[in-house]
């Protein structure tokens, strides 16, 4: 049911990617029978952003492949995409937003699915030529063409989307160095057996990863980067730098209007943000999740599935049947030719239980959170990675070493 009483009523989503597109198409699945507004600050049909640091880059992806719906989608669904317009302001109390050309738009039902930005390097330099980030499909295309005349590329951050740049680039044959501020890879991600991994996997193709290092500046000559520094002194020649230290919500229209927010717009299961009317799902929301070590405390995961399912979960409560988000959180990153899936949400206090062998490139790792498996990460094992979803759901429980014994099955723990 609408909060307000207008015939018919309008939905608003402020964000065109994932989550937005995911709303408007549940939506109307779920009955909603009112206008349906998805304004987006990109001149594209909403895309596909996966691709963008892995097919794109290594040329298995077209641009034109990259759609996350056809432009007759909209059109059959009566969804009305407003490509390269922002919203500047919205009110909660007047239930009425305002786009940058100065017109206003009263709505019934206020989705927030604005995502989120690139952290900006903090040093001296990174507004050099040759400077990157990868976010939208315009840094793509820009970092894509520079790869083409580029040598030697330094990559600044060992998460995942700068080591999948670092994989599309060597597969290039660039010449690559990864800088990472922390002790190993991916370590807010994964276990260590999984960094070590990762680390491995680059060195074998020929990347150089230093962990424990911090770039002090950028240098350049006639405006183009030409080496990064490190604190250590070291001075990386390179011709091409890509920034990849993390994202920031961007939730400066929730905030202005004194919507509480706290790393993203704080909501419900449901995406209720403090203010009646107005929800908030994808990148930019903070949702409690119960699958994570504290269940009860806003969590902003950065993952597809996340943004559909609490997509779903406010398009369910906008048509009057509400959903609460439960699914189990899962991620997937793709390096040379391993691919790393994660589901689940591991701790750092969490047993590890590491199944096959490391060294063969097909692995996975169970973490255990008070005797129950609570989180799986695997590498080129999908049928794992498929049981792990299962297990985690039902917060199947088993003893480490039980786990452990290679003899053991784990497909016996699924009740027939």
């Amino acid at each position: 049911m609408s909060p307000l009483s207008s015939t018919p009523p309008t939905l608003a989503i402020v964000g065109a990617s994932y989550a937005g597109v995911q709303l408007a198409a549940s939506a109307r699945d779920a009955g909603f029978d009112g206008r349906i507004l998805m304004f987006g600050d990109e001149p594209h049909l909403p895309y596909q952003r996966p691709p963008l640091s892995k097919g794109l880059l290594t040329g298995k992806t077209t641009v034109a492949a990259l759609a996350l719906k056809s432009a007759d989608f909209y059109r059959e669904a009566r969804i009305e995409h407003v490509p390269d317009m922002r919203v500047s302001h919205i009110d909660p109390a007047a239930h009425r937003l305002t786009l940058a050309d100065g017109s206003t738009l009263a709505w019934d039902w206020l989705a927030l699915a604005t995502g989120a930005r690139c952290r900006a390097l903090p040093m001296p330099g990174a507004g050099l030529q040759g400077v990157h980030a990868l976010r939208s499909l315009d840094d793509a295309l820009a970092l894509d063409e520079a790869a083409h005349k580029g040598k030697r590329v330094c990559v600044i951050g060992g998460g995942f989307i700068g080591l999948e740049v670092a994989a599309a680039l060597a597969g290039r044959g660039l010449e690559v160095t990864v800088v990472e501020l922390g002790s190993r890879l991916l370590s807010r991600a994964v276990t260590p057996e999984i960094s070590r991994f990762v680390a491995s996997l680059h060195a074998a193709h020929c990347v150089r990863v230093l962990c424990n290092s911090a770039v002090q500046a950028i240098h350049g000559h006639a405006g183009k980067v030409s080496a990064v520094e490190l604190e250590s002194g070291e001075c990386l020649g390179c011709d091409l730098v890509v920034a990849g230290i993390g994202v920031v919500p961007n939730d400066e229209l929730a905030r202005a209007a004194g919507i509480v927010c706290a790393n993203g717009i704080v909501t419900d299961a449901l995406g209720r943000t403090s203010a009646p009317g107005v929800l908030a799902i994808g990148d930019c929301a903070a949702t409690p999740n119960p699958h994570a070590a504290e269940p009860d405390t806003p969590l902003r995961l950065e993952s597809i599935q996340v943004a559909n399912d609490l997509a779903r979960a406010a398009a369910s409560l906008i048509a009057g049947q509400p959903q609460a988000c439960i699914a189990v959180p899962w991620f997937w990153s793709d390096q040379y030719d391993a691919k790393l899936q994660m589901a689940g949400l591991m701790s750092p206090t969490d047993d590890v239980v590491v199944r096959g062998d490391p060294a063969s490139g097909r692995f996975s790792v169970f973490c255990l959170r008070d005797g129950c498996i609570a989180a799986v990460q695997t590498v080129s094992r999908p049928a794992d990675h498929m049981l792990g979803r299962k297990l985690v759901a039902a917060r199947t429980a088993i003893a480490a070493d039980t786990l452990a014994d290679p003899d053991f099955d784990p497909r016996t723990l699924i009740p027939r």
